[in-house]
C-alpha cells in the first residue's frame, strides 16, 4: 500500500478511536508534521468523509457521522456489494437479521461518500422482495455492477439495451424501458417494458448481458401491477410453463406457505383449513412429482381436463406399488 494510502487509513483509525485530537497529537501518532496532518484531513474530506475541526487552543479534529463505526476505506465495487448484501437480507424474510440489516444499511449510508451514496439510493429505491421462499440452493450468480446499472437506468427513466437468453435457450437483443428489480433469495428478476414487443416482460438478470450505451430517456408507464412481487411471482411459477392448474389443497394457508415457495406457486386462502395454489409445470409427470411432494391431499379445479392426463400416471404408480386399479 502506498504510504499515503497507508497514513490516510492510519488517520481514519485514529479519529474513530477518540471524539477529539489535536493537530498535534496526530503529527506525532504520524510521525509527521502539523501542515501534513492538516493536507490529510483535506484528502479525506475530498473523499466524503465528514471530518470537522473546531479552531482555538482547544480545538482539534473530530469524525462526524458514523464515528462509531469502524473507518470503511472500499472502492466503489466493495461498497455496492456490502449494500447488496444488505438490501437482499432486509428483505428476504430471515428470521433476525432483517431488523438488523436495516439498521447496517442505514449506518452505511451515514458513512459513504456522496458519489457511493448515490449508487446505493439508487440501488435500494429500484429493488422490490419477494419474501415467503424457503432457503436452499443458491441461484446464478449477478454481477453487483450489473445490478446498479440496471437501477441507475431504473433511477434515470433511461432506455436500456442487453443481449439476453430466454428460458429455451434462444438468445436475442431487447430494448426495454427499466421500471424495477425484483429479487428472491435465488434470482434477480428486472421488470420492464419490452419497446419491440409492446408489453411488460419480466427478465432474469442472470440471463442479460448489458450492451452500453443507454438510452434515450422515456416517460414512465404505470407498472403492470402494484404488487411487483407477486406479479413476478405469478410469471415465474405459472405463467411460464404450459400446463398450469389451479389445486384446492387441504391445508391452512400458512402451513402450504412453508412447503410452496414464490418460485412454485402462489397461495390464496379458502378457510381456515383449506388454500387454492396456482402452478405451473412443463407437464403432467412433473405436475403430479410437484402437487405429490407438497404432502397435502389435493383436488384439481382447473383446467378442464387435467385430472384424465392424470389418472394415467396415477395408475401407473399404483401399479408400481403394487395396488389393485380398483
Amino acid at each position: 500500500m502506498p504510504a499515503t494510502s497507508a497514513r490516510l487509513l492510519r488517520l481514519l483509525s485514529l479519529l474513530q478511536a477518540h471524539r477529539d485530537w489535536s493537530g498535534a497529537d496526530l503529527a506525532e501518532r504520524l510521525g509527521v508534521t502539523p501542515r501534513t496532518v492538516r493536507r490529510d484531513v483535506g484528502r479525506l474530506r475530498e473523499l466524503g468523509y465528514p471530518v470537522h475541526a473546531s479552531p482555538g487552543t482547544g480545538g482539534g479534529y473530530q469524525l462526524g457521522a458514523g464515528a462509531a463505526l469502524p473507518p470503511l476505506l472500499l472502492d466503489d465495487e466493495e461498497a455496492v456489494a456490502v449494500a447488496v448484501v444488505l438490501r437482499t437480507a432486509a428483505g428476504g424474510g430471515l428470521e433476525g437479521v432483517a431488523e438488523t440489516s436495516v439498521r447496517a444499511l442505514a449506518k452505511l449510508d451515514q458513512v459513504l461518500p456522496a458519489r457511493l451514496r448515490r449508487r446505493v439510493e439508487a440501488f435500494t429505491s429500484f429493488t422490490v422482495p419477494m419474501v415467503g421462499g424457503r432457503g436452499g440452493r443458491g441461484g446464478p450468480t449477478v454481477g453487483a455492477a450489473v445490478l446498479t446499472e440496471l437501477a441507475f437506468a431504473c433511477r434515470d427513466r433511461e432506455r436500456v439495451r442487453f443481449d439476453y437468453r430466454d428460458h429455451e435457450g434462444r438468445e436475442g437483443r431487447r430494448t426495454v424501458e427499466p421500471h424495477r428489480l425484483v429479487f428472491t433469495e435465488h434470482r434477480w428478476y428486472l421488470v420492464a417494458w419490452d419497446v419491440d414487443r409492446r408489453d411488460w416482460r419480466t427478465f432474469r438478470v442472470d440471463r442479460l448481458t448489458p450492451r452500453p450505451p443507454h438510452g434515450p430517456r422515456f416517460e414512465p408507464r404505470r407498472p403492470p401491477a402494484e404488487d411487483l412481487a407477486d406479479y413476478v411471482a405469478r410469471g415465474v411459477s405459472t405463467a411460464a410453463y404450459d400446463l398450469r392448474a389451479v389445486v384446492l389443497l387441504h391445508a391452512p394457508l400458512e402451513e402450504a406457505a412453508a412447503r410452496v415457495t414464490p418460485m412454485t406457486g402462489t397461495l390464496e386462502a379458502v378457510d381456515e383449513r383449506s388454500c387454492l395454489l396456482r402452478t405451473g409445470a412443463p407437464g403432467p409427470e412433473a405436475m403430479v412429482a410437484h402437487l405429490a411432494m407438497l404432502g397435502f391431499d389435493f383436488e384439481i379445479r382447473e383446467p378442464a381436463g387435467l385430472r384424465e392426463r392424470l389418472a394415467p400416471i396415477a395408475a401407473r404408480l399404483n401399479r408400481s406399488c403394487g395396488v389393485s386399479p380398483d
